[in-house]
């Protein structure tokens, strides 16, 4: 598991550091992933183990901080720490027939990289209880219908279907994507009056770019004619 936390961080920095618009997580083989070893885990002592959680969490919070969408695609089995992953990044594309399981309370532990929160961020307390208090696990079409997973599409479709959503992304509005992201993280912090004490300074940026000029002018042309405008691709810019 440590290996695993180690590759992700390395991952995320370089993505970071890359000239990507757009990040897609994805798992080769049937499944997305079963999570950590619990075996590992129970030979860890208590400081060496709260490290490792606390550089797990780092690796997950630094996906949320990357200035671009982020999209998991889930396949299988996303269990532990896997679904506190994929609940860090701003699309879940899941297969209906995914499971979605934070098992942690059932062999005496919680979940503890985030996934608590972000569920009831998601899908509201009483399913967030439901789900890790109980250990329930949640089907992807279940999670599709409580607005956990974003999209949900039959297992063969996921892959192609998440590589065209993250392709979509990265053609367009990186800057407007980055400020729509701010204000979701402020509302998630404290609600509506927290989004709105940051909602000029995170959007006013936007008014002189070159995609809004460009988006805009699509539109007006459009306009003119009667008609929506065609799909724009975006610079970043």
């Amino acid at each position: 598991m440590r290996e695993t936390c180690e590759a992700l961080k390395n991952a995320v920095h370089e993505a970071s550091s890359a000239e990507i618009r757009a990040l897609l997580v994805r798992a080769e083989g049937a499944n997305f992933s079963h999570g950590g070893d619990v075996l590992d885990f129970i030979d860890k002592g208590f400081n060496e183990w709260r490290t490792f959680i606390a550089e797990m969490n780092q690796s997950y919070r630094a996906i949320e901080a990357l200035q671009i969408p982020t999209v998991a695609a889930v396949r299988g089995a996303c269990f532990g720490g896997a679904f506190q992953l994929a609940l860090a990044c701003d699309f879940i594309v899941a297969a209906d027939s995914a499971v979605f399981h934070h098992f942690e309370a059932s062999v005496g532990s919680a979940p503890v990289a985030g996934g608590v929160q972000r569920l009831a961020e998601r899908a509201g307390r009483a399913m967030a209880a439901r789900y890790t208090m109980l250990s329930e696990p949640m089907t992807g079409k279940t999670a599709g219908e409580l607005g956990v997973a974003a999209f949900v599409y039959p297992d063969t479709d996921v892959e192609t279907s998440a590589a065209s959503l993250t392709t979509r992304l990265s053609n367009g509005p990186t800057r407007s994507y980055a400020a729509i992201r701010a204000l979701l993280k402020a509302w998630a912090g404290g609600g509506v009056p927290a989004a709105d004490s940051v909602l000029l300074d995170v959007t006013m940026g936007l008014h002189g770019t070159e995609d809004a000029r460009k988006g805009r002018t699509a539109r007006v042309e459009a306009m003119k004619h009667g008609v929506e405008p065609e799909p724009v691709v975006f610079t970043g810019r």
